[in-house]
């Protein structure tokens, strides 16, 4: 309790002290002058010791404290000696009430001044508010001072919370508004003016201005994703044009901020300036300029991806689109009732389906080259069988001989490679439910066709080898009588007649293989078109079909021949 007393408290009680001595003195004075008796000075001074004793009461209750240290409990001696004892303590105590009074006044005032602010009222209705301040001299206790002193704590804390609120509200006003290229300070001014730091008042932080603020960033957010959502519409709208009309990588550059957005969310766009009108508007002039660009190259770009597709087609020997078709979809185009995106999307996925087809083609396309090659081969093979001065000394014939074995270990390779083929094939178009077409034609076709004739050429050239055969051993036979029987007249025109007829028989024998032989190459080895494979080679087994009567007749006639040879000279 001792902590409460100063320097000054001293003097006040020093001071005090003289005065109450002063008046003792001049009060004895007085009662000596008019005869006052002992009776009555009693009772004065016993009513005043009594005011003292409940007035020092009163102060320790008001400050509440038990006691004064250094002050007995009971006072002895004279009305007036215990009133000089309980004179300093009187004191003592009153200068503690006056001091508590300034401490409740003081947190009183600043709880005052901080509700103020929390209410958002000005510091002039703050002033007026503050030459009011009451304080309860009645409780004047440490007990109800510390309860102010939290309940100012508390409310320091709700001031430093709201503080904090306002400057992150601010902070994200400043960067929203530099974000989208707004002046931030008119944005803030227009909330409350006190929030502007130009403006050098103490800030509102009341409910309502938090609320403004708050409803401030929203606003602000909101505009930021519609102006984020619109660069995103803009930003799709320029890759499809720049790659429907395949736009050179320069070109896109000057618009690159705007399709960097793209992949970002509105959390993520935090660069100054990155969300302004002017922007926006240069984007929207673009996409109007391309998409007025984009009518007249559509034409263009359309045949661009038509003769992509069809180079894909040709490459592997794929069906084309009928031309039908392709004038029906420029009609549309020059017409407008089609929509370009769509028509382009439909030619990308008319591509990415060829692509895909080609891709699955390729193990038989390569095997169908080498099947190619070889027919290649074999058709030179045989014309260079048919040489009849193959083997002579001459420039080159070395290289044709190295040629035809080569040629010949590639056409034994022949069979075994279109059975392949076939299966390949099979399995391809039981997997793709569709016909394999080479050119327009099954492939399965030409290779069936491929057997079927290469079994008719091995069937007509072993029916070349047997006949032959016969007539090499006709004519041995024939030599052989020359040698063992005399001449006559009659088989000398035996002779003749049997000369005659193997001589005939002989060139019909180059005849029937030279023409075997243009039937090879001509349906087995007749290029690289199905169709025209097919046709030449039924038109070839026509030939064929035709020609056998004229063969047997002819194999009959020279039979007869050689069997009235034989008999001509056992006749008499």
């Amino acid at each position: 309790m001792g902590s409460f007393q100063t320097p000054m408290g001293m003097r006040s009680s020093n001071l005090l002290e003289t005065s109450c001595g002063y008046l003792l003195q001049e009060l004895q004075m007085i009662w000596n002058e008019v005869g006052q008796d002992h009776f009555e000075r009693e009772k004065v001074l016993h009513q005043e010791l009594a005011e003292a004793e409940a007035e020092f009461t009163h102060l320790l209750l008001s400050l509440g404290e038990r006691s004064l240290p250094g002050r007995p409990e009971k006072m002895a001696g004279t009305l007036k000696e215990q009133l000089d004892s309980i004179t300093p303590a009187l004191r003592e105590m009153r200068l503690r009430k006056e001091e508590r009074v300034n401490q409740f006044r003081t947190v009183q005032g600043q709880i005052q001044k901080i509700s103020a602010e929390i209410a958002g009222q000005s510091e002039s209705e703050y002033d007026d508010l503050s030459s009011d301040i009451m304080v309860n001299e009645n409780d004047l206790s440490l007990k109800k001072l510390e309860e102010y002193q939290t309940e100012l704590q508390r409310l320091r804390n709700e001031k430093n919370e709201r503080l904090m609120r306002v400057e992150q509200y601010i902070d994200a006003v400043h960067k929203l508004s530099s974000i989208l290229g707004t002046d931030s300070s008119m944005v803030i001014t227009k909330v409350h003016p006190s929030l502007n730091d130009l403006c050098g008042i103490t800030k509102n932080i009341s409910n309502s201005i938090l609320a403004k603020l708050n409803s401030t960033v929203e606003s602000l957010d909101e505009e930021k994703q519609k102006r984020l959502d619109k660069l995103h519409h803009l930003g799709k709208a320029l890759t499809n044009l720049w790659n429907l009309m395949d736009t050179p990588y320069k070109d896109r550059q000057s618009f690159s901020h705007v399709t960097g957005l793209l992949s970002l969310s509105s959390a993520e766009v935090s660069d100054p300036g990155s969300l302004t009108l002017n922007i926006i508007q240069q984007a929207e002039a673009e996409v109007r300029r391309l998409d007025h660009l984009k009518a007249s190259k559509m034409k263009e770009l359309f045949f661009k991806k038509q003769n992509e597709l069809k180079e894909i087609c040709n490459k592997s020997h794929m069906e084309i689109p009928l031309q039908s078709e392709i004038d029906n979809l420029i009609n549309l185009i020059n017409s407008g009732e089609i929509d370009h995106a769509d028509l382009l999307m439909s030619m990308d996925q008319q591509i990415s389906r060829a692509k895909e087809e080609a891709s699955s083609r390729m193990t038989i396309m390569e095997k169908v080259e080498k099947w190619m090659l070889a027919r290649d081969e074999e058709r030179w093979l045989e014309e260079y069988s048919r040489d009849e001065n193959r083997y002579s000394v001459s420039r080159g014939a070395h290289k044709n001989l190295r040629r035809a074995e080569r040629a010949r270990v590639l056409v034994n390779k022949i069979p075994a490679l279109v059975d392949l083929l076939i299966a390949n094939t099979k399995s391809w178009e039981d997997e793709r439910k569709k016909t394999f077409l080479y050119d327009e034609v099954p492939l399965l076709a030409m290779l069936e066709e491929y057997n079927v004739l290469r079994q008719e050429k091995e069937e007509d050239k072993q029916r070349q080898r047997e006949m032959k055969k016969v007539q090499s051993q006709v004519a041995v036979e024939q030599e052989n009588l020359f040698i063992t029987r005399p001449s006559t007249s009659a088989r000398r025109t035996s002779t003749r007649s049997v000369n005659g007829g193997f001589s005939n028989a002989i060139p019909l024998n180059r005849r029937l293989s030279l023409g075997l032989q243009q039937l090879g190459p001509n349906s087995i080895n007749s290029g690289t078109q199905g169709i025209s494979f097919i046709k030449e080679g039924k038109k070839a087994r026509g030939q064929k079909m035709f020609a056998r009567p004229g063969l047997v007749s002819h194999l009959r006639d020279e039979t007869a021949s050689v069997v009235s040879t034989f008999s001509g000279p056992q006749s008499p």
